[in-house]
């Protein structure tokens, strides 16, 4: 069972921060992810800040980018949600 404080928002930007620990760690930067994948490095950008909703394709075309398998992006726990 959820949270009742889980949203939209709080999830984003959870994946957002999971793409970027992911890019820094691999040491891509924004504008290497989209030479493998079919997403501008501006919009991913906006993507790993929480601002975009993002599609399922999207999120095969980022794990593309990122060199990584599309679960990897939602390898975190519920818990560290930052909920208000």
């Amino acid at each position: 069972m959820m949270d009742s404080e889980f949203n939209k928002e709080d999830f984003l930007l959870l994946v957002g921060k999971r793409i970027d620990y992911i890019r820094e760690q691999k040491g891509f930067s924004y504008e290497r992810i989209s030479q493998g994948c079919n997403i501008d490095a501006s919009d991913l950008s906006k993507i790993a800040k929480g601002r975009v909703n993002i599609m399922l394709s999207s999120v095969m075309e980022i794990s593309k980018g990122l060199e990584i398998h599309p679960k990897e992006l939602f390898d975190f726990n519920l818990e560290d949600l930052p909920c208000k």
